[in-house]
C-alpha cells in the first residue's frame, strides 16, 4: 500500500492510494499517520477497509502532499553507506555504519520549498532510501529481525550544507539540521509492495540535469543490518525515520557539480516509491 498525508502544513489528512491510483480518505480510521497508528495495527486495518470498500474516495487534485508520516520522534541517518559515494569524497569505506541525527523539524513534504541557509555556499543534495519504523526496536538479535519492525519505505533528500558539516568544527549535525533539510515522501510504501529493499534504482536531477544514478544494491550496510545495528545503540520507536545513505553524484564529490542555489529545482525518485520535486528558496 501507499500511504500519504495531504493538505496544508500542520493540517494534513491521511489517505491511501489503491492499485488503480485512486485515493481514499483514512480519517474514518485514524486522525493521522503517526507512530501510534503504525504501532497499533493501523496498516492492517487500512488494508482490510480498502478491501471491503469502506473508505471514501478523495480528490487529491491541487492539494499539497505532506511528509507521509507525522512528525517523527527522531531522524537517524547513516553516512558514507555507498562505496561509490565514499570513493568520490576520498573517504575509506567505514568498518561500521557512520551514524548521525537530523533535527526532526527538517522533515517537510516532498514538494515543499527547501531553503538555502543564510551564509550557505555549499548546500548539497542526497537522494536516500528512508525506512519508517513501525514497532519498537531495542537490541534486535540479528539483522533478520529488522523486517518485523519496519513499517515501510519512502524517498528522502538528505539535504546538507557541506561547509557547516566539514569546515565549522564539531559534529555533522549542524550541516544536516537546517530547516527544510529532509523532504520526505510522497508515499510511505509498505514492505509487501516494495519487495527487496536492496533492489531499487534511485536517481536525482538538478534543473533537469542527471546528478545521481544509483542502486540500493550498492549499500555497504544493507537496510536490515542498519536497523539491527542502530537498535544496539538507541531505541527505535514507531514513526522514527532512518535515512540509509546516498550514492555517488553529490556536489561534494569529485565531479565538479555546482552546489544548490535559490531557484534550482531538485527531482528525486526511487523505484516504486514515487518522485519528489522541490524548488530551492532562500532562508
Amino acid at each position: 500500500m501507499r500511504l500519504l498525508r495531504v493538505g496544508p502544513a500542520g493540517a494534513e489528512r491521511p489517505a491511501v492510494l489503491d492499485a488503480d491510483d485512486v485515493a481514499h480518505d483514512l480519517t474514518p480510521l485514524t486522525a493521522d499517520i503517526d507512530g501510534a497508528f503504525l504501532a497499533g495495527g493501523g496498516v492492517d486495518r487500512v488494508r482490510q477497509a480498502l478491501a471491503d470498500g469502506l473508505l471514501p474516495v478523495v480528490d487529491l487534485a491541487g492539494q499539497r502532499v505532506g511528509a507521509p508520516v507525522a512528525r517523527p520522534g527522531k531522524v537517524v541517518c547513516v553516512g558514507l553507506n555507498y562505496a561509490d559515494h565514499a570513493a568520490e569524497t576520498g573517504t575509506p569505506p567505514p568498518a561500521e555504519p557512520v551514524v548521525f541525527l537530523k533535527a526532526v523539524n527538517t522533515v517537510v513534504g516532498p514538494d515543499d520549498t527547501v531553503l538555502v541557509p543564510r551564509g550557505s555556499v555549499k548546500t548539497d543534495y542526497e537522494v536516500e532510501l528512508a525506512v519508517v519504523i513501525g514497532r519498537t526496536a531495542r537490541y534486535l538479535d540479528s539483522p533478520a529481525d529488522a523486517d518485523g519492525v519496519i513499517a515501510g519505505y519512502a524517498i528522502a533528500d538528505d539535504v546538507t550544507e557541506r561547509a557547516f558539516q566539514h569546515e565549522r568544527g564539531g559534529t555533522w549535525d549542524k550541516g544536516k539540521s537546517c530547516e527544510t533539510f529532509n523532504p520526505l515522501g510522497p508515499w510511505l510504501v509498505t514492505p509487501d509492495d516494495v519487495g527487496d529493499p536492496q533492489d531499487l534504482a534511485m536517481r536525482l536531477r538538478v534543473n533537469g540535469e542527471p546528478r545521481q544514478d544509483g542502486h540500493t544494491k550498492n549499500m555497504i550496510f544493507g537496510v536490515r543490518h542498519v536497523v539491527w545495528y542502530l537498535s544496539q545503540f538507541m531505541v527505535l520507536e514507531p514513526g522514527d525515520v532512518v535515512n540509509t545513505g546516498t550514492p555517488a553524484g553529490v556536489a561534494f564529490g569529485a565531479n565538479d557539480f555546482p552546489y544548490l542555489r535559490a531557484g534550482d529545482v531538485v527531482e528525486a525518485e526511487i523505484e516504486g516509491l514515487g518522485r519528489q520535486r522541490h524548488v530551492l528558496g532562500q532562508a
